[in-house]
């Protein structure tokens, strides 16, 4: 009886997949159009799936073993359950690998279940609080059936009783794990993830590479959108990259803006643009909602707008300024979903669509565009820090060794401890430099952040004009996002250079013996990865060689590296301002204050203004420059300037 079943069952639910497959990819293909390498990407999945994911997964260990044993098992026991019972092959040895297969994937299934006995707050709970049950009555179900193949039993074992029980049980299980995959349901991650994996937006991502730029817009193109208004205005494998989420929270517990009470969760928000592409609404959510939303309120289709000025729409606006581009979400993510493009997507239809960007927004963009800087400052103050440096401008000598990028640090007097402070080191160190002091303008990190992408792309484009009339090996800069931007978003648009942040630069002065350096003399010290240098370029090792150059044991916070927690100002938050329950750099100071450092380093002129934004008393905060400025020994200075020229002065 079984032998007959069991093949109708297979092949049905098979036909079911492959049917639920077709509709989905057509839904997905509701998108814009998007390049990819086809046959490349599906010949790469494999390596991207046991590699790239699995490294991602590996942080987790309980997770880790239990996927493995899981998902590896139920692919086995799925490939030779087709073989032996579908298409009738009664193999013993075929049959002891098919025991083994569903042996192994009822271990890993016993631990799926074990996790969600209790689940943390981060899992979604609904439909997969059932998925462990499917998972168990697949594996012990082909089992039970497998025993006679492999002669352990008789064929005849438990005649028609067990044969219709057996037959429920392999009903369900392929039900849930083969349909289910395409039709939806838990496992949908697993068809979604795999074919998101062979044609992600961002494949430079696999193979130990690094992709955090933002995609550029071509803001020539009048019928491509500028930014994205509704589900389809999305590219196809950005909506395939949605469908994929496993819905495991760990963005969840990652973001910032969510921990600070604020109108965010990235889980939810990718759930969101799944059920805009499908159409419907957010009742059946089974996970944590934003903080201050209640689920039931929002709904959404493919070809209506994402978020609404005039009512409920699929996201509330401040659900979007509220990100702080701080990119925890997808460094966590194991299905390597890109959440920071999503929302950024969103947000250049709300700036340059609607004109709708919060609190402050629309004056800062106005005054990039007045006035070349976000504080609409005079532009003919950008040097007054260094009036006493005599620095040496590029428009006078055409050519240098490094120019030296100000930044927007240069308008701000706290900041412009750090820019005097380096500037003493690149001295000490007789480096040959420069910068374009009049010359230069703001990078566009902000206007592109906030959705203008028409300004960053003006800025951007007049600052690349300025950087090619001047020869120069490296650009040194001691803000994070300007480093960024100049480093892997103006190429796009046809600036390539070598790019450094100041404490890379510093280490490497180290290991040239450029130096000469005493020791810190202070109390204990903690330091704080800033974003746009850690999870954006994969910079955490050199900011500590330099600080253990000069004597300081770096007191690590739990979150830390990889994992830091953002101190709030990126992505234009501080500007957009949309209020929670605490304040981000609040929460960072609570990190801190947990090691007992009496000194914060940090590497980044908005961690400086954030933490220092901290009500006291708190830990003393210094940039990186300032802590090596400090113990920098005067002596060798005079032999490294010219004999006719006076000593500048010069200030810590």
């Amino acid at each position: 009886m079984l032998n007959t079943i069991l093949p109708i069952l297979l092949f049905a639910a098979l036909a079911l997949a492959v049917i639920g497959a077709a509709k989905r990819f057509l839904m997905w293909r509701r998108g814009r159009p998007a390049k990819v390498d086809w046959i490349g990407g599906l010949l790469k999945m494999p390596r991207r799936y046991l590699v790239d994911l699995h490294h991602v997964v590996e942080r987790d260990k309980y997770m880790s073993k239990t996927h493995v044993a899981t998902a590896g098992g139920f692919v086995l026991a799925a490939v030779l359950a087709i073989v032996v019972h579908g298409f009738g092959l009664h193999n013993r040895i075929l049959g002891f690998a098919l025991l083994a297969a569903t042996v192994l994937m009822f271990t890993g299934a016993l631990f799926v279940a074990k996790r969600r006995l209790n689940p943390p707050s981060r899992l979604s709970k609904g439909p997969w609080m059932r998925l462990p049950k499917s998972l168990l009555m697949f594996a012990g179900s082909f089992f039970i059936a497998t025993l006679p193949v492999a002669g352990i039993l008789p064929p005849d074992f438990g005649g028609w009783v067990l044969a219709v029980i057996l037959a429920v049980g392999v009903a369900w299980g392929v039900s849930e794990l083969f349909f289910g995959m395409t039709w939806g349901g838990p496992m949908k991650h697993a068809f979604a993830g795999a074919l998101h994996l062979a044609w992600h937006r961002r494949s430079e991502r696999f193979g130990g590479g690094r992709s955090t730029g933002l995609k550029a817009l071509d803001l020539n193109d009048p019928k491509a959108p500028l930014g994205v208004e509704k589900p389809t205005d999305f590219t196809w494998n950005q909506l395939l990259g949605f469908d994929a989420c496993v819905q495991c929270g760990k963005c969840e517990v990652m973001c910032p803006a969510f921990a600070a009470g604020q109108p965010l969760n990235p889980k939810k928000l990718i759930q969101d643009m799944v059920i805009g592409l499908a159409g419907g609404n957010d009742a059946n959510f089974a996970g944590s909602p934003y903080p201050g939303k209640p689920l039931g309120e929002h709904s959404g289709g493919p070809h209506q707008p994402i978020v609404s000025l005039q009512g409920k729409a699929l996201v509330d606006a401040d659900t979007l300024w509220s990100c702080t581009t701080c990119r925890a979400c997808v460094e966590e993510c194991p299905m390597m979903i890109e959440h920071v493009d999503a929302i950024v997507d969103m947000r250049r239809h709300l700036t340059l669509e609607k004109g709708s960007t919060p609190n402050k927004g629309a004056e800062v963009l106005e005054n990039l565009i007045a006035t070349d800087n976000p504080g609409g400052f005079a532009p003919g103050g950008r040097l007054n820090w260094a009036a006493d440096l005599n620095l040496p401008l590029m428009a006078d000598k055409g050519s240098a060794e490094v120019l030296f990028w100000v930044g927007d640090g240069a308008f701000d007097m706290r900041n412009q401890r750090t820019l005097r402070a380096f500037v003493k080191i690149l001295k000490a160190s007789g480096v040959d430099f420069a910068v374009l002091g009049l010359e230069e303008r703001d990078s566009g990190d902000v206007a592109r952040r906030l959705g203008d992408e028409a300004t960053f792309q003006q800025l951007a484009k007049r600052n690349i004009a300025t950087l090619n009339k001047y020869q120069f090996k490296t650009i040194v800069s001691c803000d994070p996002h300007s480093f960024h931007v100049l480093k892997n978003e103006y190429g796009a648009l046809g600036g390539n250079y070598q790019v450094m942040h100041h404490s890379t630069f510093i280490e490497t002065l180290l290991q040239r013996s450029a130096l000469n350096l005493g020791k810190h003399k202070g109390g204990s010290v903690t330091y704080h990865d800033p974003c746009y240098l850690g999870r954006y370029n994969g910079e955490y090792e050199a900011p500590r060689a330099v600080l253990k150059a000069i004597g300081i044991e770096v007191k690590e916070m739990e979150r830390s590296g990889f994992r830091s927690r953002c101190c709030g100002g990126g992505g234009g938050a501080p500007i957009t301002d949309i209020p929670g329950k605490q304040r981000i750099p609040d929460m960072r100071m609570v990190d801190i204050k947990e090691t007992g450092a009496e000194l914060v380093a940090v590497g980044c002129p908005q961690c400086t203004v954030m933490l220092e934004g901290v009500v006291e008393p708190r830990p003393q905060i210094k940039d990186i420059a300032e802590l090596v400025a400090d113990v920098l020994i005067e002596a060798d200075v005079p032999q490294k300037r010219p004999a006719a020229q006076p000593a500048a002065v010069e200030v810590a």
